[in-house]
């Protein structure tokens, strides 16, 4: 007999924390930037870039995870004869990289690059060839990011302020888009990006008072991937709550997919993207009957690269796991040997405790077969979880 499933999916768009912050529109290739779009997740390959087969696979990685935009650093005359290569075979609108040397942004231009990223703090005399870099880009209709950074803010900035302040990297930043406003050029997106998130959360909030700029989120040089993902995650929690930030990169010393994993989960988390496969277990306890790590672990690979927006709760004991497991799209509530099965908050048997990860992946598999038969992986803002506990 078969068990009719209930998906409780929630009517409208899910909730979110508080309105966009209204920002001009402008578009990087087929993604829209700015508050009429959704927030875009960015990364950068890590190849060199002249190396073409090299930086074209990773971008197909990234594109696997989920990827929107991709950045390639330009450092060295070969790497910017390569742009037009990466540029026309990339699956993803490709931004190039600019630092040091002008004559590179116009390469990039050239190249069909979707942007173009300027770092004015250490690029030649940038500020005597803003014109000739305005008339480029409108000409080939491209943006520019204004990419501040703490260490590369230009010197009579640094001169003034002593140190890489927030007052300091908004200044900074408002002084070049002011430059690029007299030629009449508005594509630009804005980055203050600073190593410290309490830093980095101020200069935005302040560059977001000042402009309706699109902005671009980043805690630069955020560390290794434990360290990296919290400070991400907390400097980019505190902005996009109130609602600022059109586009983000994790920046993680991690392969670049692992910083796509940490932006997606990020903004799925704030109600900013649709959620996707969630794992919710426990963190175990001396009440656990089973063993909740190695079961969420089981589950967690068991179910990986699923496409459609499931909730699985594993839970450990009879404190909380009943009621998380009923709580889920599927579940299960392990004790005494054995694990309850929950689908949508009935139980629809009891397994031995050997069979319970075996039985809710094919259970898992049963509802997205049957979501994707009626349509619902389409359906935007809809939330099913797994809970493990």
């Amino acid at each position: 007999m078969t068990v009719p499933v209930s998906l409780g999916m929630p009517d409208g768009p899910q909730p979110v924390l508080a309105p966009r912050r209204t920002t001009r529109q402008l578009m990087v290739g087929s993604v829209g930037v700015g508050s009429e779009s959704p927030v875009s997740v960015q990364s950068m390959t890590t190849t060199k870039t002249h190396d073409v087969n090299a930086t074209l696979q990773q971008i197909a990685e990234l594109t696997a995870t989920g990827c929107d935009i991709v950045r390639v650093a330009c450092p060295r005359q070969e790497d910017a004869d390569a742009l037009k290569e990466i540029a026309a075979k990339s699956q993803l609108p490709v931004i190039a990289d600019i630092h040091f040397q002008p004559r590179y942004i116009f390469s990039a231009i050239e190249a069909g690059c979707a942007a173009v990223r300027v770092n004015p703090g250490n690029i030649k005399e940038f500020d005597g060839r803003v014109k000739e870099v305005a008339l480029a880009a409108k000409d080939a209709g491209i943006p520019i990011r204004i990419g501040v950074n703490a260490g590369s803010l230009d010197p009579r900035i640094l001169s003034k302020y002593g140190k890489a302040t927030p007052e300091a990297l908004v200044e900074s930043a408002l002084w070049e888009a002011g430059l690029f406003a007299e030629h009449d050029f508005h594509d630009i997106k804005i980055s203050v990006k600073h190593n410290d998130p309490v830093t980095m959360v101020r200069a935005y909030e302040l560059l977001a008072e000042q402009c309706d700029y699109p902005l671009h989120l980043g805690v630069t040089e955020a560390g290794p991937a434990f360290q990296g993902t919290i400070k991400s995650a907390v400097a980019f929690g505190a902005l996009l709550s109130k609602g600022i930030g059109d586009t983000i990169r994790v920046s993680l010393s991690a392969p670049p997919v692992e910083e796509v994993k940490v932006g997606n989960q990020i903004l799925q988390s704030l109600g900013l993207r649709p959620r996707k496969l969630e794992i919710v277990s426990c963190p175990s306890c001396g009440r656990a009957q089973v063993d909740v790590y190695t079961l969420a672990d089981q589950v967690t690979a068991g179910l990986e690269g699923m496409e459609v927006p499931l909730r699985v709760a594993v839970m450990g004991c009879v404190v909380n796991g009943p009621g998380e497991a009923r709580e889920a799209d599927l579940g299960v509530a392990s004790g005494n040997g054995k694990g309850q099965i929950f689908v949508k908050g009935e139980v629809i048997k009891t397994v031995p405790e050997a069979m319970i990860v075996e039985t809710l992946i094919e259970e898992a598999m049963k509802i997205a077969e049957q979501m994707e038969r009626d349509g619902a992986n389409a359906t935007e803002g809809a939330t099913p979880s797994v809970v493990v506990g």
